[in-house]
C-alpha cells in the first residue's frame, strides 16, 4: 500500500487522521455501523479510501488497538 501511496504522490497521514477521527471513507452503511459498534465494544475497525489515481486502500485497526495497518484490498 505504501508503494501505491507513493505512486499517487500522497501521504498516508491524512488517511490515518480520517480513520482516527471516525471518517470511515468508502465503506457500506453496514460497515460504518459495525465500526461505530466496534468503537464501543472494542472490535476491529476498517476504513476504505480511494487515492487520487483511483487506487483503493484499506486501513485496519486491530480489536485490541495494538496496531493499525494500511493495505491494499488484495493484500487482506
Amino acid at each position: 500500500a505504501l508503494a501505491a501511496l507513493k505512486e499517487a504522490e500522497v501521504s498516508f497521514w491524512p488517511y490515518i487522521r480520517r480513520h482516527q477521527e471516525g471518517d470511515w471513507g468508502n465503506v457500506t452503511r453496514e460497515d460504518a455501523a459495525e465500526n461505530e459498534l466496534s468503537l464501543r465494544e472494542g472490535f476491529r475497525l476498517l476504513s476504505a479510501y480511494s487515492l487520487p489515481d483511483g487506487c483503493k486502500i484499506w486501513i485496519i485497526t486491530e480489536a485490541d488497538r495494538s496496531a493499525t495497518t494500511i493495505l491494499l484490498p488484495e493484500e487482506y
